[in-house]
């Protein structure tokens, strides 16, 4: 039985690129069946977790310090080139959620968008909070780039990410990536990936 799974993320995290990168093996080995969830993780902080602006105030503070090193060590055993924090950083994630959620009916077209952003901001530093930036990222990976800048400025299509948002807070969520595994197991963080493919090994040999 191939096992359904959510991936609910905004392209402003870099545990999240972490963790859209680090999850495609394991999608290859099981064959479970993934679905693209773009919302934005500010409006969940707003709503839930007011926290980490809090930490992201105190440059001193050492959980954030640290953090930044360990996400260097991730990035370099995932094989994914970052240079972060960028000039950009904390970069406003709405433009470019935004562009996802018109792309998010057309999984593929999404996921190859999300991969181009994601190394746009953190590899080469690009400024994603820019339609300009964000619709060369899609005619880069063969989209229309002012087509998708247009759509992302429309009322269906902002009212789509607030209800993402929204749904994504109803179901517990409190930061990006958060992975739902068979619609009801729910898992935070690139470094819970081991036990997301536990999951869907389990669920997919009692199904």
């Amino acid at each position: 039985m191939s096992v359904s799974v959510e991936f609910f993320f905004d392209l402003s995290s870099p545990w999240t690129c972490l963790a859209f990168t680090n999850i495609q093996p394991i999608l290859a080995e099981t064959g479970a069946t993934m679905r693209w969830r773009p919302f934005l993780v500010g409006g969940v902080f707003n709503a839930v977790n007011p926290r980490v602006y809090e930490m992201r105030a105190d440059p001193e503070q050492k959980a954030m310090t640290r953090s930044f090193g360990w996400l260097k060590e991730w990035a370099r055993l995932a094989g994914v080139p970052m240079n972060f924090p960028s000039p950009h950083h904390p970069v406003k994630s709405v433009a470019a959620m935004r562009c996802c959620c018109a792309l998010e009916d057309e999984q593929d077209a999404l996921f190859a968008f999300a991969r181009a952003a994601f190394a746009a901001y953190f590899t080469s530093a690009r400024n994603i909070d820019d339609f300009a930036v964000l619709a060369d990222v899609a005619n880069a990976i063969g989209l229309d780039g002012a087509k998708l800048a247009a759509d992302a400025g429309t009322q269906a299509v902002k009212d789509r990410l607030r209800a993402n948002t929204d749904e994504a807070i109803a179901r517990g969520v409190y930061g990006s990536p958060t992975i739902f595994v068979g619609g009801e197991h729910m898992y935070f963080g690139n470094d819970q990936l081991p036990i997301v493919r536990q999951r869907i090994v389990e669920l997919s040999r009692n199904g």
